[in-house]
């Protein structure tokens, strides 16, 4: 289904609305998925809907939730979402720490107990659009773990993903390094399964311990496990991230195979540096395109495919699906049209 992202954006604000969510969260939220389906990264967009719908009738989505702040030093604060939108608890987070460094030179902020905050990128970009550097640490506690560690077979992390943000020049895009700590996002096994397409090789393991590109494994009983991206580095990762953005700051955290059922909550750890603090601005702009320019300059491997960086995946594939259109697989469009039936919700009226 080929769908333009200003109607998609429209049909997933009255599925959150239908939640009981007010006209602007619902907004912030089918904004925040649309855009991350118009960034290329399908695994956190409009597909999430169906999780969202599951949590918020079974009560471990709370709408419409204002973030219980728990201390605020001026620099440091913790934040409490108690399962409210991540989409906008974490943009609100992410604000605060933004407006903080600019006072104080840097700020951190621990987000505990957010449902979901969808593509961590987005704060990243918004950190890099004020000017500032971000960093970004997050843990997953929903369900069974299904990432595995470094030699392991069974899943004891879930994605626990990573954010870097750097300021853009005139010249330059700003850096955005926006990675899960698993070989692949869950969402995009999901992607593959609906879609009924395998998975990359050296992703997956199935029950046995095999390895498999059947994205089928992660759906079926006994269950097989997503690999860490680069073995013992990514483990390593996902384990640093469960602990900031867990232990430290506060959150909910995965230790056992029995976790208890809470919908998808996410814990955040963001640091906002301001950079001028550490160097004047013309030399570090200068810098910052000096750099992307030698990067970019080296022969690609490929003549087909030049060289990028970080961040320009996603604007090539924002680019195209503005004028093209988003491509929502057929089971995700089931699945998403069946909750609309329900709900009395229109595409277009």
């Amino acid at each position: 289904m080929i769908i333009d992202h200003a109607r998609l954006r429209t049909f997933a604000n009255r599925i959150v609305a239908a939640g009981g969510s007010t006209p602007a969260e619902a907004a912030i939220v089918a904004e925040h998925l649309v855009e991350a389906n118009l960034r290329g990264h399908d695994s956190h967009g409009v597909g999430m809907l169906v999780a969202y719908v599951r949590d918020f009738e079974a009560g471990t989505l709370k709408v419409n939730q204002k973030p219980e702040i728990i201390s605020d030093t001026g620099t440091i604060s913790v934040w409490d979402a108690h399962a409210g939108y991540g989409q906008v608890v974490a943009r609100q987070a992410v604000e605060w720490a933004i407006e903080a460094a600019k006072k104080h030179g840097v700020a951190v902020n621990g987000l505990r107990n957010a449902h979901h905050i969808g593509r961590v990128g987005t704060y990243g970009e918004i950190a890099a659009r004020a000017g500032m550097v971000a960093l970004h640490f997050v843990n997953v506690a929903s369900g069974p773990p299904p990432v595995a560690p470094f030699r392991g077979r069974e899943g004891r992390f879930l994605t626990n993903p990573v954010c870097i943000a750097i300021p853009g020049t005139a010249s330059n895009e700003p850096i955005l390094l926006d990675f899960a700590t698993s070989r692949v996002a869950l969402g995009k096994v999901r992607v593959a399964h609906n879609a009924g397409k395998p998975m990359l090789d050296g992703a997956l393991l199935d029950h046995a311990g095999q390895p498999t590109t059947d994205p089928s494994v992660m759906y079926t009983e006994p269950r097989g496990v997503v690999l860490p991206f680069g073995d013992h580095k990514g483990s390593g990762l996902a384990l640093v991230c469960e602990l900031l953005a867990g232990a430290i700051v506060g959150s909910a955290s995965v230790s056992t195979n029995t976790p208890p059922e809470r919908g998808i909550i996410n814990g955040m750890l963001s640091i906002v540096i301001d950079p001028g603090r550490l160097s004047t601005r013309d030399s570090m702009l200068a810098e910052i395109d000096a750099m992307i320019g030698w990067v970019k300059s080296a022969k690609p491997s490929d003549p087909d495919l030049p060289v990028l960086v970080a961040g320009e995946p996603e604007q090539i594939a924002r680019a195209e699906r503005i004028k093209n259109g988003i491509d929502v697989e057929e089971e995700t469009w089931n699945q998403l049209t069946a909750i609309a039936e329900r709900y009395q919700i229109s595409l277009d009226r």
